[in-house]
Order: structure tokens, then C-alpha cells, then sequence
């Protein structure tokens, strides 16, 4: 655990997982991918939470420091997964005097610790702008599809296309269902299907997740996970897991068999999901966007679900301007140049 005075920003590590867990637990709203645990999973060697207090009042940002490499700077980046800041109190609360010294000690650390670039994911849930919006770099991603599970089931299915109420009734006919498994024979076999199912997409090496990486997201006590999975005749043919914190059931790493996309099972993970949600009491159900934020086939399957579209947004900060230029002239690079992609200087062009 660091200390930057006088400023009052704390910087946390992984090693720091009492103190971590702490500001977890005080938080207004969080969801997982703000826990130690996550953090741990995905990034252990390299994450930080900055934190800035007041008292019982506190603003933590958790992020990934990165070298830079041939430098002596460093970038900071978000785990997989919305993230952004978080705080005892709503930022819609906050008084504004309060967001303005956190700034300044944000800045004032980035300065110390030689930060080039900062990139987050921020969570469409929880009105990051505002705290943000003093500073450059708000970046639209496009939308967020979210299902609200407090109106009536009936009330919900309503909102499904009429395919997706067809698809969901024929598949249970057909005999699949959903249970929940966490076994290590059921986690095995979800990964498999996930790795089939990346690789028919053409995902990069960074999404094929191991059987031991899903066994231990699903086996955290910072936040409730499900193996939601498809069966037919027994047979594991589809699933997802499905992450629920403060009120928010995350649709996680869906995936599904070759030979059953044509029926397309998740569309029975997502129905049921929405009534398990209920009995246990949450009140969303967050499906996220498309790949690389565009409205794409992937987001128009989601927004089958719902009409319910939530504005995502990215922070894409230059805290070193003259380091950043520099950066990029040394890859013969300009700042405007009409790529989606943040840091520019860590871009790398694809061969053909």
C-alpha cells in the first residue's frame, strides 16, 4: 500500500486485499469486476485501486498499470468488463468541491507515477460521466442492452420479438432445459464449447479462456456466480455464466455447439435467467453491448430482448500530451488519425 502526500490519494495492490475488499464493501454501487478477486484473476500482478479520502468519504478507481515499453513512463488500462470508479455515495450526490479535489489528486498522482494514458470501460449503470466530465476524454461506445426484471414476467416477454417468444417456446418443447451446475465434469465441458465457439468466431487468443480460469470466477465469495447451462437429453449443448452483484445479473462469456445454433439456446438461458433473477430479488439483467461497441449482429440478437438501451462510454485520458506525441511520432503515427483505438501509440496495424 502506497501513500502519495499530501494529497490524500492511496494507490492499492493486490497485495493489499483486506483494504481492497474494504472500500468494496462501503461502495454506493460496484459491480464484480471492481472486486479483488476479479482483479486477482485477471490481472495480478499489475492492478491498482487509487483511492482518494475524506474522512468516510472516499472516490476508488481501479485500473492496470502498464510499461511502456523503451520508456520509463507507464499506461494505465481497465480489466475486461465494466469497471470506472466507485464511491461511498451516488455520484449524483456528490458535492462538487469534493469531485474537484479528487481530481486535482488524481492528476497530481498520474503526474508522480508518470502516467502517459488512462483507458477505462466505464459501467452503464452508474453515472461515471459525472465525475468525469471535468476531465477530457468521454468517449460514446454506443448502447448497453439491459432487461429490467421488476415489471411483470408478462410485462417482459412482451418485449421479446415474436421470433425470440417462437425460438424459446420450440426449444422447450424439444426437450432442452437449463439447470445450474458448477461441477468440475459441467465446467469442463462449458469450456470446451466456449473455446469451440471463439474460434468459429475468430476471437483472439485473449478470450480463450482455460477450465481452470472459469473455475475460479465461478468460485468467488465477493459476488454469486451460475453456470447456466443447456442441456438436451443430458448432453451440456449451451451456457453462460451469469454474475449477479448490487441488484445487476451480468450475461457473461455466452456460448453454444455448432450443431444447435440454428435453434440458438441462449435465448432459454436469457428467459430463464430473468426468473431466477426474480426469486432472488434483482432487478436487471445486463447484456451488454456488441463487439467492439458496434451495433452489430451480436447487439442486434441482444436488443431482441428489450428495448431498454443504456449509453456506454469509455474514458480515453491523455495526462501526458508531449509523451503521448512523442510516442506516436516514433511510430510515424498522427494523433487524428480516423482509428477507434485508445492508447494510439500501443495500436498495431494487422498484416494484409
Amino acid at each position: 500500500m502506497l501513500r502519495t502526500d499530501p494529497v490524500m490519494m492511496l494507490i492499492l495492490t493486490i497485495e493489499d486485499k483486506a483494504a481492497w475488499t474494504n472500500i468494496i464493501s462501503r461502495a454506493a454501487a460496484y459491480d464484480f469486476y471492481h472486486t479483488w478477486y476479479y482483479h486477482n484473476l485477471d490481472s495480478p500482478d499489475s492492478s491498482r485501486m487509487y483511492v482518494y479520502e475524506e474522512g468516510t468519504h472516499f472516490i476508488a478507481y481501479p485500473l492496470v498499470k502498464r510499461s511502456i515499453p523503451g520508456t520509463k513512463y507507464v499506461d494505465l488500462t481497465s480489466v475486461y468488463g465494466y469497471t470506472g470508479p466507485i464511491s461511498d455515495r451516488p455520484f449524483e450526490t456528490q458535492d462538487a468541491e469534493f469531485l474537484t479535489r479528487f481530481r486535482h489528486a488524481f492528476l497530481d498522482t498520474l503526474h508522480k507515477e508518470r502516467v502517459v494514458s488512462v483507458f477505462s470501460r466505464l459501467h452503464p449503470f452508474f453515472n461515471q460521466d459525472l465525475l468525469l466530465r471535468d476531465f477530457t476524454g468521454l468517449f460514446p461506445n454506443g448502447k448497453s442492452v439491459a432487461i429490467d426484471i421488476r415489471v411483470p414476467i408478462e410485462v417482459q416477454r412482451a418485449a421479446y420479438h415474436k421470433s425470440y417468444r417462437q425460438q424459446i417456446r420450440i426449444l422447450r418443447e424439444k426437450g432442452y432445459q437449463v439447470r445450474e451446475s458448477k461441477s468440475a465434469e459441467a465446467i469442463q465441458t462449458y469450456a470446451e464449447i466456449y473455446t469451440e465457439n471463439m474460434k468459429r468466431v475468430g476471437a483472439s487468443d485473449y478470450y480463450l479462456f482455460t477450465p481452470s480460469y472459469f473455475e475460479q470466477l465461478l468460485a468467488s465469495k465477493e459476488y454469486e456466480s451460475k453456470l447456466m447451462l443447456v442441456y438436451l437429453n443430458d448432453e451440456i449443448v449451451s451456457g453462460g455464466v451469469v454474475i449477479c452483484t448490487n441488484k445487476i445479473m451480468q450475461v457473461h462469456l455466452m456460448s453454444t455447439r455448432t450443431e444447435h445454433l440454428n435453434l440458438s439456446p441462449p435465448k432459454l438461458v436469457v428467459d430463464e435467467t430473468s426468473i431466477l433473477g426474480r426469486s432472488l430479488g434483482y432487478e436487471y439483467i445486463n447484456l451488454g453491448g456488441g463487439l467492439n461497441f458496434k451495433e452489430d449482429s451480436l447487439f442486434k440478437w441482444k436488443a431482441g430482448f428489450t428495448k431498454l438501451f443504456m449509453d456506454y462510454n469509455s474514458w480515453r485520458f491523455i495526462a501526458n500530451e508531449v509523451v503521448y506525441d512523442d510516442l506516436l511520432a516514433e511510430k510515424g503515427m498522427r494523433a487524428d488519425l480516423d482509428i477507434d483505438f485508445f492508447p494510439l501509440y500501443r495500436y498495431q496495424k494487422m498484416d494484409g
